[in-house]
């Protein structure tokens, strides 16, 4: 995940990015988390469609409930399911609706704009006491590179999207470095829970949950905690209402139990998932060409000439530089899985990449597969004179091209 703030404390902008990682967590995981911790949320059960589901609600006592499905996408709310259900997300003060509503989620696909024209599964659903919440802020602890260190960055603008809080009224957004090795310090807790516009005994119950979230994020290293909103409710409750946290996958080895949380595998298209076991970078597409790169510019590069002379990439898939044979072998299988992959154009520019193991394993993989689409091959850089007599003897209907405009250009041309 990607995460950019523009503030302006100074006359200068100041941005904000965290590296993309690979763990995914559902909402009711992360406030399990906060929870193990010590942060105030909304009291919550998970039902999965088991016996045990009606003894949960029943002993789950609430003024109102609020019932959410749980997949790895925004909009739920105004999401549709595939049986015609309406809404991912209910709010009831009838117990009695609570397993019916559950029912019409758990084992069908919820579609929203975040997801796949097809939904993703919903195999659990999430039910929390609904509080009745009279202010919203939003509070953020990241890691920065810009501050070599955790920075927190706090709005009293919450429930709302960030950036554009940061791009329209700056003087709403306060950063402030932390030290990783200490405690948050009382004093700067306080001014932060001011500058949130906490008020009264609200103050300090906001400061105690603020060091609640450095200690979780240290605990458990994590990269970036958002917690939006941070509320306030009418009780003068303060508590994390919705968190986001993403974890250092360096750190995988010291916090198995959280890694083994990961649902990714659940929710991700399965060749991406298969690509990813070999170290492959894949994303499919809607187009018809397969694409076999090296390099996320030049795969990106491919895509776009392969439009510009009137064909449509069927994926991204970059091998990257250290590949070895069985990879392109295996980057073969997974382009030729996908029934619309009518043609493949293989593009290496051979830096680290030795361009005679790109030829060797693209015969290898073209004559274990029996390859019937037709394969445009241009390659360049190390060895790529025997890359190319390698290619030629292989006996093989590959066209190999002289540039990337040639290479996309014959691509096309032989789907006519």
């Amino acid at each position: 995940m990607s995460f950019l703030l523009r503030a302006a404390a100074s006359s200068r902008h100041i941005v904000h990015k965290v590296p993309v990682r690979h763990l995914n967590l559902l909402e009711f995981q992360s406030k399990d988390l906060l929870q193990k911790y010590g942060v105030a949320i909304q009291q919550f059960k998970v039902l999965d469609n088991s016996k045990a589901d009606a003894e949960v609600v029943k002993g789950f006592e609430c003024p109102e409930y609020v019932v959410k499905a749980q997949i790895l996408a925004g909009g739920r709310g105004k999401g549709t399911f595939d049986n015609g259900f309406k809404g991912g997300v209910h709010i009831t003060s009838d117990k009695s609706e609570v397993l019916s509503l559950s029912h019409q989620m758990i084992g069908n696909r919820l579609i929203t704009k975040q997801t796949p024209k097809s939904g993703i599964l919903v195999n659990k659903v999430m039910v929390a006491r609904s509080v009745n919440i009279t202010r919203e802020t939003y509070l953020c602890i990241l890691l920065d590179r810009e501050h070599n260190g955790p920075v927190l960055i706090a709005s009293p603008a919450g429930g709302m999207d960030i950036e554009a809080v940061a791009a329209e009224t700056p003087e709403k957004i306060k950063t402030v470095p932390l030290d990783i090795g200490k405690p948050i310090p009382e004093a700067t807790l306080l001014e932060v829970a001011k500058f949130l516009e906490f008020k009264g005994d609200t103050v300090k119950r906001c400061a105690d949950e603020i060091q609640k979230l450095f200690t979780l994020f240290k605990a458990v290293d994590a990269v970036q905690i958002e917690i939006n909103p941070l509320a306030e409710t009418d009780k003068g409750e303060v508590i994390s209402v919705d968190a986001k946290l993403n974890f250092d996958d360096n750190a995988q080895f010291r916090q198995k139990d959280i890694f083994e949380m990961d649902i990714t595998e659940e929710e991700a298209d399965p060749r991406e998932v298969e690509a990813a076991k070999y170290n492959l970078n894949y994303v499919a597409m809607d187009g018809n060409i397969g694409c076999l790169v090296n390099g996320a510019g030049l795969a990106m590069a491919t895509m776009d000439i392969i439009k510009l002379n009137g064909g449509e990439p069927a994926n991204f898939l970059d091998v990257g530089g250290g590949v070895k044979e069985d990879q392109v072998a295996k980057a073969f299988e997974i382009l030729t899985a996908d029934p619309k992959v009518k043609g493949i154009l293989v593009n290496v520019f051979g830096g680290i990449v030795n361009c005679a193991t790109i030829a060797n394993g693209i015969v290898a993989a073209s004559k274990k597969l029996k390859l019937e689409v037709p394969l445009v091959v241009r390659l360049e850089g190390t060895n790529v004179t025997k890359a190319r007599e390698i290619l030629k003897n292989s006996g093989l209907p590959i066209q190999t091209a002289s540039d990337l405009d040639d290479a996309a250009h014959k691509a096309v041309a032989a789907l006519k």
